[in-house]
């Protein structure tokens, strides 16, 4: 109870932060005052003006005065309109206006804000969207809160469209209010001590909350530690924030690594970046600018363990343990708190709890760096080279996410070359163009498009040209002939071929940021670029890096990579088990049940539970029976033994561990329909423990942690273990065997079927004082069958019913996917509406099923088209996906047709009505048929629940065989179920689920097997009459006959027909290994003979045939592909079938020499699949429960397949584990023991194997018998004899 109360408490203690700390810097509340209107003419400016009366400083909004608002010289993209608010503001929101009474209006714009009117940064609406809305006519005004607000002192408004009749014309306003900021500033080799109060007990929190703007990539920001190397230190490293926790227990070894958290990208941009960093014991909350990481540190907390001092800036003091790098932090920090203190005033006034050591300032330098963003493919900046000169040097940095583009261009002097400087998979190439000389090829770096600004200088000499890449990177000079400098250079990229410039590159144009430009010795302005002073640019964006980490935050699910380039990212779903542009969908089925329906066999499989949700796949044996058992094995002993000892202590306790987490486990037992974990237990002297009072002395715990003290059956107050369930304990006042307490060994199953409970991750036995007692248990593997969402489905009678539930939140990435059969044209399966926002899937024609949805970005539609129509009462399957990459739909095993998602649009899908399936709002358009299994975002919606409650609307439905009825084989009969279907194998030759298990036998020499039709009636010779009387039911006109068989034996009888009028028929290969056939239908005449020269088929393969008669008709074809057709002259009726054999036949009257040749030679190898018209004698022999119609001559011994049997001529051997339980038994292998191709032909095994024990014992015992009764008639005439005597 006091663990819990604490709980709360933390989490009552940190959510509180956020406004505290926005309260803590000084903002009011209300922060929405105009702060242009006030501000005068010089605080506005501009790129150009058309006239003066046109100028910046007549744009405030609703002002009349002048012209009625700003219009540049020209209308076009480089033109910006400024606003100087004299001191950092916080800025929540901005409007706009076109010129007054015009036609001049911009209908979407930039916004870019800036410190100091250098290195401006432009603001992001939403994940994607750059862009703000604006006018559609002169006079309204268009207002849009900023959600983010920030905090500025310079405005930028970049038009990027307007009137197409008009010119760009704009009135503003800016709404925000003041700002409180206290900033210090370090140069790299200082930093701030902060000495904390010594208090006796620890703080209940810590909260540290500051912003910072960085120069260098690199740096500490704040550090504290403590005696035994624990420590807090935050640190920037490669422009990423990295916050590393060692939460300090001293007994722990110091070589375990420390906890680290990195959040953020790209914040070595010189812009303000916020932090917050709250600790409460050990639960962490790390956040930088809006993404948050939550995390649980291992171990306890240690804060009386650390210094009562910290540092910002640096790690001042040397000498101490450290796991991170030494450089100190070059920037500026603002608005420094620690827990509610501000650290930068107390070191302005210079209290005594501050040390400030090294350079520290209380200002923070603007940056006069000026970079330039290359926007698109098309961009380049052409600058002046210095004409003439004897040498080449050009010096820049660069940063980038492409890993090739366009960099530096430039011709040599008196037409002796050209060199291209270029960056193709990441590496920094420079090729060289001489005349009458091959192009010379150089390379430097590696990995250059990881977003960081590298350094490039190139350099020429005379015959020498060199580039050198960061400072750690060097490439050998290049000779080549005299080299003086060109006219120009472009960076980035070319002019059009039609300009003559001469320009040409090996790869595409530059997408990326360039700054510090240097041509010879001088340093490039490129603000006289953008005032056309200097040079000749396409595509720019001046005095800005336009940069964004596309991977921040990540929409690759499921731990895909994502990479990114300047435009898109992508994601690598390699090894995550998912697929899509996002990684979101699933490449597992959600069961063992929805593999079975697949058709897939028994065997090892990987399910993913809740599909596209966050918990991963797991590795599980799907046992397919007439059930899909589900076997998850732990990693636990497999037995425990358990001996007496002192009263009260613990005699066992043991923990079992699985292969998938508990999530996954959870996730898998709420699907299944049942589940059980079996408990075997055998003991010894004593009962199972209770201690006299009552209290139980054993107990197991559940997936949930709780303990629970019932030992089987299907509720926890049972009590009962199998024997007491079926009431065949060996004492019938107790419900376990083991209870009964006998001095002998007893054995009892518990079986545990409260699924909510299951599975068993802990036994725990103690003693009761039992010192002589025993026990050894086995715990067996979680079994689960069935899947309660694969077949839960409704439907719908009426076109205006549907059924409805919550709205469906799928913001970022939304997938649907479900099952639906109708007899209609058209009809909407699902419908989701927002205020603007839509989801809709439709079967919009008998052969179309569509995807609409519109995220803000307008209408979007995907659609599948199929050759057959879609409305044929058979199950269909639709998936539907849409996530910010774009949307994807399939139905069954069509293509995928995608659509993919506008390039920096909206990309959250905002739904706010109910989700109503099977029709619309509107009640138009509604579905008529059923819908199944329906799952969004990997959660299952309870059709049949809502359906029990819905008018128009029946739980269930049914017609399953029309789909799955293909699962079925070999002469298998579909027979439908109230959730599924099952293969009826009566009438095959094979079994199983599927009736696809092969049923084969190994044939010894001499041995035989006789299927009789009829039983056998001895008649008279006059009694024929009689004899057509009783047998003309069995009289066949047509046969189909299957058999396969592998041999080498000739000549072979593979099977052979009688009847009681002497008809038969015979397959049999010939001494040459062929193939023949023979039909005698009437017993007066000839038999047909047919021989077959396909080749020679006593070759040890396997091989198949199959004949069909009709009438006289016989088509024989052999291992599926050759056929042959042949008429019958004897007849064509097979009249009183008697019996079937396989292998030696004793008696074959009145067959032909060939067939008594073959007959008497009998068959020696594998048969299997044997089949005459609904008889299956294989089955009807190895497969106990039927008709006893089959006897069995010799050895005769079954296999699991021919083709993977012992090899003819040998003993079959057993080639899979043997399926214990017996073979009529439905459900898992015993224990759910994984067994591959494991079939119900080992129960004949078994079977025989115990025949022949019964018939050893009954020998025996015969045997002893008579030797007992002549040991007693010897002594009974010993006494008589003796008797005589004495007479």
């Amino acid at each position: 109870m006091a663990s819990a109360a604490w709980a709360v408490l933390q989490v009552l203690l940190l959510l509180p932060t956020r406004s505290w700390s926005r309260v803590g810097a000084g903002n009011p509340p209300d922060c929405d005052a105009p702060l242009a209107s006030a501000l005068p003419r010089s605080s506005f400016s501009s790129s150009s003006e058309l006239s003066s009366s046109h100028g910046p400083g007549f744009s405030r909004l609703n002002r009349r005065d002048g012209a009625g608002g700003w219009t540049p010289l020209v209308s076009n993209k480089y033109q910006w309109l400024q606003i100087d608010l004299g001191e950092r503001m916080e800025v929540t929101a901005v409007a706009t206006q076109g010129g007054y009474g015009s036609s001049d209006w911009v209908t979407s714009y930039l916004l870019m804000f800036s410190d100091g009117g250098r290195n401006w940064k432009q603001y992001r609406r939403e994940e994607s969207i750059w862009g703000f809305p604006g006018n559609t006519n002169a006079d309204s005004v268009v207002h849009y809160r900023l959600q983010p607000p920030f905090e500025a002192r310079f405005l930028r408004f970049l038009p990027l469209a307007w009137n197409p009749r008009g010119r760009i014309g704009m009135r503003i306003e800016v709404y925000g209010c003041a700002y409180k900021s206290e900033v210090v500033y370090f140069d790299g080799q200082s930093a701030l001590l902060y000495k904390l109060d010594k208090k006796p007990l620890k703080p209940v929190r810590d909260v540290i909350s500051l912003k910072f703007k960085a120069i260098q990539s690199n740096g500490i920001l704040l550090h504290r530690e403590g005696q035994h190397g624990n420590h807090i230190t935050l640190e920037l490293i490669k422009g990423k924030l990295v916050f590393f926790l060692n939460s300090g227990n001293a007994k722990l070894p110091t070589t375990i690594a420390p906890v680290t958290l990195t959040l953020g990208s790209l914040l070595d941009d010189q812009h303000w970046h916020s932090v917050l960093i709250e600790l409460l014991d050990t639960q962490v909350n790390f956040t930088v600018d809006k993404h948050t990481h939550h995390f649980q540190a291992k171990g306890e907390s240690s804060y009386l363990d650390l210094n009562f001092e910290i540092s910002f800036g640096g790690v001042p003091t040397p000498g101490r343990a450290r796991a991170f790098t030494r450089k100190s932090f070059h920037g500026c920090l603002e608005n420094l708190y620690y827990n509610g203190v501000d650290v930068v005033e107390l070191a302005k006034k210079h209290k005594p709890q501050i040390l400030m050591m090294g350079n520290v300032s209380f200002s923070c330098p603007q940056p006069q760096t000026v970079p330039v963003t290359f926007l698109s493919s098309r961009s380049y900046l052409a600058l002046p080279a210095n004409s003439g000169e004897d040498k080449v040097s050009v010096t820049f940095q660069f940063r980038t996410w492409n890993r090739a583009g366009h960099l530096l261009f430039g011709e040599l002097q008196r037409g002796s070359g050209s060199f291209v400087l270029f960056l193709k998979d990441g590496k920094l190439k420079l090729s060289l163009f001489q005349p009458g000389q091959s192009p010379r090829n150089v390379t430097a770096g590696a990995g250059l498009n990881d977003g960081h600004w590298h350094s490039v200088s190139l350099s020429a000499k005379w015959s020498h040209m060199n580039v050198v890449v960061d400072d750690d990177t060097a490439v050998q000079p290049l000779v080549a002939a005299l080299i003086d400098s060109g006219d120009t250079y472009y960076f980035g990229g070319c002019l059009d071929n039609s300009s003559g410039s001469g320009c040409k590159s090996p790869v595409g144009g530059f997408q990326g940021c360039l700054r510090l430009i240097t041509i010879g010795d001088k340093a490039v302005d490129p603000i006289s670029v953008q005032q056309g002073a200097l040079g000749r640019f396409r595509d720019l964006q001046i005095d800005s890096c336009g940069i964004t980490d596309r991977c921040l935050p990540s929409y690759c699910e499921h731990g895909g990579a994502c990479s990114q380039s300047w435009d898109t990212f992508s994601c690598d779903c390699l090894g995550t088990g998912y697929t899509g542009e996002t990684c979101h969908s699933s490449l597992y089925e959600q069961s063992c049940e929805a593999h079975k329906h697949r058709g897939n066999p028994s065997g090892l499989y990987y399910i993913d539970a809740d599909g596209s949700g966050p918990l991963g796949p797991f590795l599980v044996y799907c046992n397919m029976t007439d059930a899909a058992w589900t076997v998850v094995r732990h990693g636990g002993p497999d037995a425990v033994t358990v001996r007496g000892a002192p009263s009260g202590h613990p005699r066992s306790a043991v923990s079992f561990a699985y292969a998938a987490g508990a999530g996954q486990l959870r996730a898998a037992v709420s699907l299944a329909e049942r589940c059980e974990q079996r408990l075997a237990l055998r003991c010894g002297t004593a009962r199972r423990p209770d201690s006299r009072d009552g209290t139980p002395l054993s107990w197991w715990v559940g997936r949930t942690n709780e303990t629970h003290t019932y030992w089987g059956g299907s509720l926890p107050d049972a009590q009962k273990c199998t024997c007491g369930l079926e009431g065949n304990c060996i004492d019938s006042q107790y419900y376990c065997n083991c209870d009964a307490g006998r001095n002998e060994w007893a054995s009892d199953t518990i079986v545990l079927s409260q699924k909510e409970h299951l599975p068993v991750t802990q036994i725990v036995m103690m003693d009761a004082g039992h010192p002589h007692s025993e026990a050894t248990y086995t715990l067996g593997p979680l079994l689960c069958h069935g899947d309660k969402s694969f077949w839960n489905s409704a439907s719908f009678n009426t076109e205006t019913s549907y059924l409805h539930f919550p709205a469906f939140h799928g913001e970022l990435t939304a997938d649907v996917c479900f099952f639906f059969k109708t007899t209609v044209s058209s009809g909407v399966f699902m419908e989701n509406l927002g205020i603007t926002d839509f989801i809709r899937i439709e079967l919009r024609a008998p052969t179309e099923v569509t995807f609409s949805f519109d995220v803000g970005n307008g209408p979007c539609e995907v659609t599948v088209q199929s050759p057959t129509p879609f409305n044929d009462n058979r199950w269909h399957h639709v998936r539907a996906e849409r996530n910010v990459k774009g949307a994807s739909l399939q139905v069954d095993q069509l293509p995928r047709k995608m659509q993919p998602a506008p390039a920096d649009g909206h990309v959250r899908l905002q739904l706010n009505s109910q989700l109503f399936i099977g029709g619309t709002a509107a009640r138009q358009r509604g579905f008529l048929g059923c819908i199944r299994s329906l799952q969004l975002n990997g959660v299952a919606l309870d059709l049949e629940e809502r359906a029990t409650v819905t008018p128009g609307v029946e739980p269930g439905c049914a017609g399953h065989c029309s789909t799955y009825g293909h699962l079925c084989r070999n002469g298998g009969r579909c027979r439908e179920k109230r959730r599924g279907v099952a293969c009826d194998c009566a009438f095959s030759a094979y079994d199983g689920p599927f009736c696809s298990n092969e049923i084969s036998a190994y044939f010894q020499t001499g041995s035989s097997m006789t299927y009789h039709f009829q039983e056998h009636y001895t008649l008279s010779e006059n009694s024929s009459s009689l004899v057509s009387s009783l047998h003309r039911d069995v009289t066949l006109t047509r046969e189909m006959i299957t058999l396969s068989f592998r041999t080498t034996q000739t000549p072979s009888l593979l099977l052979y027909v009688s009847s009681f009028y002497e008809e038969y028929l015979s397959v049999i290969l010939a001494n040459n290994g062929s193939l023949q056939i023979r039909y005698k239908l009437d017993r007066h005449q000839n038999p047909d003979a047919f021989a077959f020269d396909f080749k020679n088929m006593a070759d040890g393969q396997l091989h198949q045939v199959k004949i069909n008669r009709e009438d006289a008709v016989v088509v024989v074809e052999v291992n599926q592909s050759a056929k042959k057709q042949v008429i019958l002259s004897s007849g064509t009726e097979f009249n009183a079938v008697k019996s079937l054999i396989l292998g030696k036949v004793l008696e074959a009257a009145g067959a032909d020499p060939d067939t008594r040749r073959a007959a008497a030679s009998g068959f020696t190898g594998c048969l299997s699949a044997v089949r005459f018209g609904r008889a299956a004698p294989l089955k009807a022999a190895l497969r106990p429960g039927g008709p006893s119609r089959v006897t069995v001559r010799g050895h005769v011994a079954p296999v699991t397949r021919c083709a993977a049997g012992a090899a003819s001529g040998s003993p079959a051997r057993e080639l899979a584990p043997r399926l214990a339980g017996g073979a009529g038994r439905s459900g898992p292998a015993d224990e759910g023991e994984p067994l591959v191709n494991a079939d119900r032909t080992d129960s004949a095994v078994i079977g025989g194997v115990i025949a022949v024990v019964i018939f050893i014992l009954l020998c025996v015992t015969a045997i002893a018998i008579r030797i007992y009764q002549q040991r007693r008639l010897r002594k009974a005439n010993e006494s008589k004899v003796s008797k005589k005597e004495e007479c």
